[in-house]
């Protein structure tokens, strides 16, 4: 397996209550058909998320949808439309298992009502979903709705590090306007004030990974397995930037480490092939 097969397994793994629990992560055929409006070349917009996502469904199912959506029309407009965007939530998530316009729905539920609470739940949904997105136009579609709900939630509270974290960590997973280093500003601010804030610490690590600075990249999730001696993901993430430099013996030290802490059956799986590969 090669070593970017490999990062996406542990990752898939690591995520894999929030991720894989939707049987189709993407709406299919982003390429063909009604061509996506963009803002600029490349770019994918939500009408062409949705509009691919709904061609899987049934005729019936995208009638129950049309009525839905058009069912808004005089009263309490803002709790009928907060109700209509759950219930079109739920749908996709329970029923369509597609996770894209799941996690829209939720969004624009979140920007409609604008609490704190919900603008953080809907950003971190995208946020935890692009760290395992391969399709490069959707992973920046997915940092771009984090980022926008993210920022609502610190208008409502600027103080909030784990927010400002979260919008850090838009820049560096979702590689937003190529510029990863404005995320790690971000997250930096928050680390000279808090230096025990594992998130933080976490996503650093991370931006130290995706931009080769292997050693610093070492001692972030070193700093957090001070904090958190059983934090599984970082003693993975030390196991893979030994790796990266080419460091067996270490690689396979941590993989090993990481073995007698997880119970989950296919991470262990993929843990004992990894390190018999490393042994050959």
């Amino acid at each position: 397996m090669k070593k970017a097969q490999w990062i996406t397994v542990v990752v898939g793994i690591l995520l894999v209550a929030g991720i894989y629990r939707f049987g189709r992560t993407s709406p299919h055929n982003t390429e063909t058909k009604k061509p996506a409006q963009t803002s600029h070349p490349g770019e994918l917009t939500t009408d062409s998320i949705l509009f691919h996502a709904k061609e899987i469904l049934r005729p019936e199912q995208v009638t129950w949808m049309n009525n839905l959506e058009q069912s808004v029309i005089r009263g309490d407009v803002k709790n009928q439309k907060l109700d209509v965007f759950h219930q079109l939530a739920h749908f996709w998530k329970d029923s369509a298992r597609i996770f894209e316009p799941y996690a829209w729905y939720e969004a624009e539920a979140a920007r409609l009502e604008n609490s704190e609470k919900s603008l953080t739940f809907a950003a971190h949904l995208f946020l935890e979903n692009l760290r395992n997105e391969q399709n490069d136009r959707l992973k920046e579609w997915k940092a771009l709705q984090a980022k926008d709900l993210f920022e609502r939630s610190l208008r409502i509270n600027d103080t909030n590090d784990s927010t400002m974290v979260g919008l850090g960590a838009c820049y560096i997973f979702g590689n937003i306007a190529d510029n990863p280093m404005e995320g790690i500003v971000k997250v930096r601010q928050v680390v000279e004030k808090d230096s025990t804030n594992i998130f933080a610490q976490m996503v650093l690590g991370h931006g130290s990974f995706i931009s080769g600075q292997y050693d610093r990249a070492i001692d972030r999730f070193g700093k957090v397995l001070v904090l958190q001696p059983g934090n599984l993901e970082a003693i993975l993430m030390i196991a893979e930037v030994y790796e990266r430099k080419a460091d067996k013996t270490n690689a396979i030290k941590w993989y090993s480490n990481a073995m007698t802490i997880t119970n989950n059956p296919d991470l262990r799986t993929a843990l004992e092939r990894r390190i018999d590969e490393l042994k050959k």
